[in-house]
């Protein structure tokens, strides 16, 4: 059997890298219009983040289109393929991610052997047993982009029950992209960028508002509303103000230890003020609410009611299940614009990022795993 050499495309190229800096300054600069906007109450900068986001997507769409209409023109090769090896990633839902290690054996084209993940029902994972000669379709530029065909053609079918391949000779090519570092520090670079360019310009009027002190006036420092608590046993420190709160903690000490979130979050919110969030975002060491202005109505929710007891659960499960090779991060967000509580974990890894949603009760409802 003769075989071919498939070289997929390997870490982020340049224009990868590029985009990633574009949709993370995007990102950035919306997340901060809309938070910025409900602090100081400017509806036009709570609505440039969302029409920003939109535009930004239209855009990319748009300048995507040639090559999707280049890509159409050309039809899909179709050929069979015998599983070689398969494994089952870890997963819970109805579609199980699978491994397959595939030699693809087209009819006018040397054979080459592939490595590609694809999700399996579960009522049919039988169906995809090692030995089994399957078809299989992929665009003839990008033989790397491999997948399996579930409902081929009755001829195709046929031809699939009464062909005898042999694994094709020759190392196997992972066609899995890693991305590796360099995209997410580039991506995470543009979203600083995109919020610091919101933030920094309104940076006067921010802090004259959380003061109660005109803009481009001196603060008086007895009637700042800020204050700053630090704890020289845990090095604990805490920053209240009337938009946000921020509780960092020092070496040793992590708000996945117990008791340690639930106490940062009630040290923010007091006891029993009632105090409302627009969004809380966790990180290893970091706590940070930003409150609800007066009128936030239900985009508005309690910190307190997070079900703060399940987030190491949550993180531990996010780290380990999502196929993210050595991760190096993570941060938990919850927010209520869609009118539900949504809680969010990122993670990000040498092998890509990921993520999982939960509900309100701390219970995952979706699953993004790394790919």
């Amino acid at each position: 059997m003769t075989t071919a050499a498939v070289v997929p495309p390997t870490g982020a190229a340049p224009v990868d890298l590029a985009r990633g800096f574009l949709t993370g300054g995007v990102i950035g600069a919306a997340a901060a219009a809309f938070v910025v906007g409900c602090v100081l109450g400017r509806v036009p900068l709570i609505a440039a983040g969302p029409v920003l986001l939109a535009a930004y997507a239209l855009l990319f769409r748009l300048a995507g289109a040639p090559r999707r209409a280049r890509e159409g023109s050309l039809a899909p090769l179709t050929a069979l393929a015998l599983i070689d090896a398969r494994e089952l990633r870890k997963g819970e839902e109805t579609d199980v991610p699978v491994r397959f290690d595939l030699t693809v054996a087209p009819d006018r084209a040397p054979a080459f052997r592939i490595r590609i993940t694809q999700d399996v029902h579960v009522s049919e994972l039988t169906d995809y047993r090692v030995g089994t000669v399957l078809v299989v379709r992929y665009p003839p530029e990008r033989p790397w982009l491999v997948r399996i065909v579930k409902r081929p053609t009755p001829a195709w079918e046929e031809r699939a029950a009464g062909a005898v391949l042999e694994p094709a000779p020759g190392p196997i090519v992972v066609a899995e992209r890693q991305d590796g570092c360099a995209w997410s520090l580039t991506t995470l670079l543009g979203v600083l960028l995109g919020a610091a360019a919101v933030v920094l310009p309104l940076r006067a009027e921010l802090f004259g508002n959380e003061t109660g002190t005109p803009a481009g006036q001196p603060v008086p420092v007895s009637t700042s509303s800020t204050s700053t608590t630090t704890s020289t046993t845990t090095s604990t420190v805490t920053v209240l103000s009337s938009a946000t709160g921020t509780v960092t903690f020092g070496p040793g000490r992590s708000v996945l230890d117990r008791g340690v979130l639930r106490e940062a979050v009630e040290s923010l919110t007091g006891s029993g003020d009632g105090r409302q969030a627009l969004t809380v975002v966790v990180r290893e060491q970091l706590l940070t609410v930003v409150f609800a202005p007066d009128g936030a109505g239900a985009s508005a929710f309690d910190p307190r009611s997070l079900p703060l007891d399940r987030v190491p659960a949550l993180v531990e499960e996010a780290r380990t299940t999502l196929g993210v090779d050595a991760p190096h991060g993570w941060q938990l967000s919850a927010e209520r614009l869609s009118g539900a509580l949504t809680i969010r974990i990122g993670v990000a890894g040498a092998g890509g990022s990921a993520s999982l949603e939960a509900d309100a009760r701390g219970v995952v409802v979706r699953r993004s795993p790394a790919r």
